[in-house]
Order: structure tokens, then sequence, then C-alpha cells
């Protein structure tokens, strides 16, 4: 569905017509109790905001190339809104591929998008979690700052 969703967006740069599209396939019958239907509609503005829009233009392996400095790129294990396996593959494969050797990739286990120590990762979770910043993710920067800056 999240793909379905992506896809019109992108292919769709009429904002009213992609509105449109994205409703028909999030409520194809129109159908909706009214208090699904302003999530629904909230959802959509999301979707065809122009900083959204934006985000799914970007090409960060683009962006990636072009930085020469040393980079400390960290993913929490436990990260269900940007799986920390794959992104920091990514991250390490696009820094790399101009030069750049000074890259540290660290996914760091039992943390959450927001590097708090979760059960599960859900976003659900974030607001429940006393903890503001895992001291296990400070430490890792702490020691790459340490190494890298001598």
């Amino acid at each position: 569905m999240q793909h379905r969703l992506l896809d019109i967006v992108q292919q769709t740069p009429d904002n009213d017509l992609a509105r449109t599209r994205l409703l028909t396939l999030l409520d194809p019958t129109g159908a909706a109790p009214t208090a699904v239907a302003q999530q629904l509609n909230q959802q959509i503005t999301l979707l065809t905001s122009p900083g959204y829009r934006a985000l799914l233009a970007d090409n960060p392996a683009q962006t990636l190339r072009a930085v020469k400095c040393p980079v400390l790129a960290l993913g929490g294990a436990r990260d269900v809104q940007v799986n920390a396996t794959t992104n920091l593959a990514a991250i390490q494969k696009g820094l790399t591929a101009s030069g750049n050797h000074n890259v540290t990739v660290r996914e760091l286990p039992g943390l959450n998008h927001l590097f708090q120590t979760s059960s599960t990762g859900s976003p659900a979770e974030y607001g429940r979690i006393e903890e503001t910043f895992a001291p296990a993710a400070l430490q890792a920067i702490g020691d790459w700052l340490v190494k890298t800056t001598k």
C-alpha cells in the first residue's frame, strides 16, 4: 500500500489529481466514517505537501558522493521507519564511491529511530520511553569524535 501511495505522488505532479487518486485508493467506496475521512485527508495533505514531494525527489546517493569530510552514520537496529542495515550500507556505498574512506557506519542494537532503547521500535513507544537518547549512542558518537579529531 505504501508503495502504491508513493507511486501516485511521484507520478502525479498535479496536487488536485494526486489527492483524488490517493483518496480513491485509501477510501474506494467513499464511505469512510467522518473521523477516518479526516485522518485520510490529513495523510493525503502530508503526502502531497511540497516538503514531502521534495523528500521523494531527493537523490541521496548523488549528495553523498560530494561529501569528503569524515562521517559517522548510525542507525538503530530496532528502527522500523528507516531500516538501519539497508540504509547504512547505502550510505557507506554512496560516501566511498567518490573516494571518501573516512567513513564509519554502526548499527546500534536495541535502539529505535530516535536512538532510544526500545522493545519494539514502534513509533507508538516514543512517548512512553523515558530515555531521551541512549547512552550507547552518545558513547558511539563520543568515541568517534575522540578517534577522529585526535
